[in-house]
């Protein structure tokens, strides 16, 4: 399932185009008129209307005084901050460090009874060592983040995970076997991790299904996500963090997780897998 942030992000962005819009007909005004009330370039308007351009928070409260609708300023801010919080880009969302960034994901966790998390290259964060975390988020920061605290970060990490152990949290993690045998940190780090997953196996609150490598599949692997009960689905990409609630988008990776999920073993099957894998380590 490809997915881009011209999806969900959009169509935030364009209910607050159409939202705008309809305050300048409202008034009977022209995107003409708007734009010399506000003293900006007579083009500047019609791209806001159309969602070509979004708007910032000072157009759009000069927006509202323009229309006479000053009383709407707060809720359209606040909808401007949905549009853009649905897609976030790693620049921007790192700008001040890692640590900030796991802090920021804390609250959701917290208030998640049934979590459900696919991946294909990574073993999840939730569910990952102290020195596996390590291993990836200075991995992370070596790529595209200026600002070392990397170990601040971990910390975070590892505090966001007493959610494992507790309230009445639910957890569904799947992934690929792929992901035993990726080469992330030292062999004391794979073989650390892997032990840790054999743990984690056992919890009562925990479900561990793995993926196993085969020739022919009927869903293929797609991008890692994370479904928070059903009202909020995560995506990691290359370029950003993306944040889906549209519920047609979210059943469409609920429907997903479940196919992926009829294709993956449990239990001692699953644990045949990872003891494979930590042998394969020597």
């Amino acid at each position: 399932m490809a997915v881009s942030p011209s999806s969900s992000a959009q169509q935030a962005r364009q209910a607050l185009a159409d939202r705008l819009a309809e305050l300048c007909r409202d008034a009977g005004l022209t995107g003409r008129d708007i734009a010399e009330r506000c003293d900006w370039h007579p083009s500047k308007s019609s791209r806001i209307m159309n969602a070509k351009t979004p708007p910032s928070a000072d157009d759009i409260r000069a927006w509202c005084r323009a229309t006479g609708a000053e009383d709407q300023t707060d809720d359209l801010v606040a909808s401007l901050r949905t549009a853009e919080g649905a897609w976030i880009g790693w620049r921007r969302m790192e700008r001040t460090g890692l640590k900030q960034a796991q802090e920021a994901r804390l609250p959701l966790y917290e208030r998640t009874r049934r979590f459900r998390s696919y991946s294909s290259w990574i073993v999840p964060g939730l569910i990952q060592t102290r020195e596996y975390t390590e291993a990836v988020l200075r991995a992370v920061q070596r790529r595209r983040v200026e600002i070392d605290d990397v170990a601040e970060a971990v910390a975070a990490r590892m505090e966001r995970q007493r959610v494992l152990y507790e309230g009445d949290h639910r957890f569904a993690f799947l992934f690929e076997e792929s992901v035993l045998r990726n080469s992330l940190g030292e062999t004391d780090v794979q073989l650390g991790q892997l032990e840790h997953l054999l743990t984690l196996g056992s919890f009562s609150n925990i479900s561990l299904g793995i993926v196993p490598m085969r020739l022919a599949r009927s869903r293929m692997p797609v991008e890692g996500f994370w479904i928070f009960e059903s009202a909020q689905v995560n995506v990691e990409l290359v370029s950003g963090y993306l944040t889906i609630t549209q519920p047609s988008e979210v059943a469409m990776y609920a429907e997903t997780f479940a196919e992926l999920a009829a294709l993956a073993v449990y239990g001692a099957p699953a644990r045949a897998l990872i003891t494979s894998a930590m042998d394969a380590l020597g």
